[in-house]
């Protein structure tokens, strides 16, 4: 969608709704609702705030046509099969190159049709054929406001184990889109959490998720459900 009231000439944004609704229109002859694969590694409770807002209608005009994991015991495949969203493993260690299980991981993606990729906790490196396949349609959400505290090595605890060693008062989580760095990709939402004295890294990892990561996350798919979203020259715009 472009922005022309703003100013902006025909060619000049890159919109990510329109790459979706181009695709959405391709594959169901009208605008459908918004296809989207979710990947995720451990526990899923950001694809269960994913979910839940689906069915509270928090989030509109998606659904969850796949969940994707490399860890055949992570609780998010229950998670996927107790709401009947068709789910599978996908794991480096059932095949014997990188690149072998790069090529079946996006088959693996391809195969669900998405519209957009959401990477909810999924502590595997994306394959470059990937990232560039689903430019602007693959997203992410990481426990910090970016800048801080990202990019190689900075995952799950060890995020708020540095917060937290660092001394900052103010952490959080952001959402981004995909690219070929590390936590580099275009910043969707952000949203802040207050440390509190005698954190732990588990206390204000659980504040994290509940206070901004469950709720960006949610809120990030349905702006994009809904063509709020676009990309101009590498950062993002949500449009009213």
């Amino acid at each position: 969608m472009l922005d022309e009231q703003a100013g902006v000439k025909i060619g000049m944004r890159q919109s990510t709704d329109d790459k979706i609704s181009e695709r959405r229109t391709e594959k169901h002859g009208r605008r459908g609702a918004l296809r989207v694969v979710v990947m995720v590694s451990g526990g899923g409770t950001n694809l269960q705030a994913v979910i839940d807002s689906i069915k509270d209608g928090t989030i509109t005009n998606t659904q969850i046509v796949g969940v994707i994991s490399n860890n055949r015991s992570a609780y998010a495949l229950e998670r996927a099969a107790e709401n009947g969203i068709p789910s599978l493993c996908v794991s480096p260690k059932d095949f014997e190159t990188r690149d072998t299980f790069n090529e079946k991981l996006l088959e693996a993606v391809d195969g669900y049709e998405p519209d957009l990729v959401v990477l909810a906790g999924f502590l595997v490196v994306i394959p470059p054929a990937m990232i560039r396949k689903y430019e602007n349609r693959m997203i992410n959400i990481h426990p910090s406001l970016i800048p801080s505290f990202c990019g190689k090595g900075y995952y799950g605890l060890k995020v708020h184990e540095a917060a937290l060693a660092r001394g900052v008062k103010v952490v959080g989580a952001t959402v981004h889109f995909v690219d070929e760095g590390t936590d580099t990709g275009p910043i969707i939402l952000q949203k802040a959490v207050e440390v509190e004295q005698g954190d732990t890294p588990e206390t204000l990892q659980r504040r994290v998720m509940e206070q901004a990561e469950w709720k960006i996350l949610p809120r990030a798919v349905d702006l994009i459900a809904n063509g709020k979203v676009s990309v101009e020259g590498g950062k993002t715009v949500i449009l009213p």
